[in-house]
């Protein structure tokens, strides 16, 4: 591994100050940011924030984006478990969205750290997109595991619901990574990442698509001790998301259909 004295060189930090050779990367790291614009607000203004801290941490201690990769996992999957595997209470609540935000904060870091160094790898990208993949529809089964042992539900036909959500999470997620490979391979990147002068203020679309933000989701399962007051906000988060799904769906097909005029 790389020495963090040969880093904190690099940097042009004082060995003898860590704290200045943090701030330093932390610096850095804002400098190689990806555009905010029109991203989800917790992810926005919360998560990438954090993920630049979590980045600055590892590139300190000489971690791989794929070792946050890794961390990020664990917590995710740790946090999903519970879900399914304990009887629903308040801290097991605090404690699942502790731990879901967590893994959320260090999958944004992975990147950014990738970024820092240089730019991913092939082999680091797959993961990452690999292990979001698991955990955009994991997270939903495991709420259908935890309604079926646990929740007093008065009919089996809201297990439909987080099954229902499962499938938008796979198809969202999917859409989105395949609309981006195909600009790759258009090479059309410059234009899809300007905005019109005329799109609605970045701060305000951010507001607005805060229910489709997997941080709000995470934010959410807080409520997970109260069988009415979660199938509730869950039931209304699920309705937001297939709308911007539909939405989504629409505009992705009529850019690939320009991508071949």
């Amino acid at each position: 591994m790389t020495d963090v004295r040969a880093i904190t060189e690099v940097l042009g930090a004082d060995k003898s100050a860590p704290r200045t050779s943090y701030r330093a990367v932390v610096e850095r790291l804002a400098s190689v940011q990806k555009s905010g614009r029109g991203a989800p607000g917790y992810s926005r203004w919360v998560n990438r924030r954090l993920g630049r801290y979590i980045a600055a941490w590892a590139y300190l201690r000489a971690l791989t984006p794929n070792q946050v990769t890794a961390i990020s996992a664990c917590l995710t999957f740790t946090g999903i478990a519970g879900l399914a595997l304990m009887r629903p209470s308040a801290p097991l609540a605090i404690a699942i969205v502790a731990l879901l935000l967590a893994g959320y904060a260090f999958d944004s870091a992975d990147g950014q750290l990738a970024r820092l160094r240089g730019g991913g790898t092939p082999a680091g990208e797959w993961l990452d997109h690999v292990v979001d993949s698991v955990k955009s529809s994991a997270l939903h089964l495991a709420v259908v595991v935890g309604w079926f042992r646990y929740y007093d539900l008065s009919h089996a036909a809201y297990l439909l619901i987080p099954l229902a959500y499962a499938l938008v999470s796979a198809v969202f997620f999917f859409s989105v990574i395949l609309s981006e490979q195909i600009r790759r391979e258009r090479k059309t990147n410059a234009t899809t990442t300007t905005a019109p002068a005329h799109e609605p203020a970045p701060i305000l679309r951010s507001i607005l698509v805060l229910p489709a933000d997997y941080g709000v989701l995470c934010l959410a399962f807080m409520l997970w001790f109260s069988d009415a007051a979660f199938v509730i906000v869950y039931t209304a988060l699920l309705a937001a998301n297939v709308y911007f799904l539909l939405g989504g769906l629409r505009n992705w097909f009529r850019e690939m259909s320009r991508l071949t005029s």
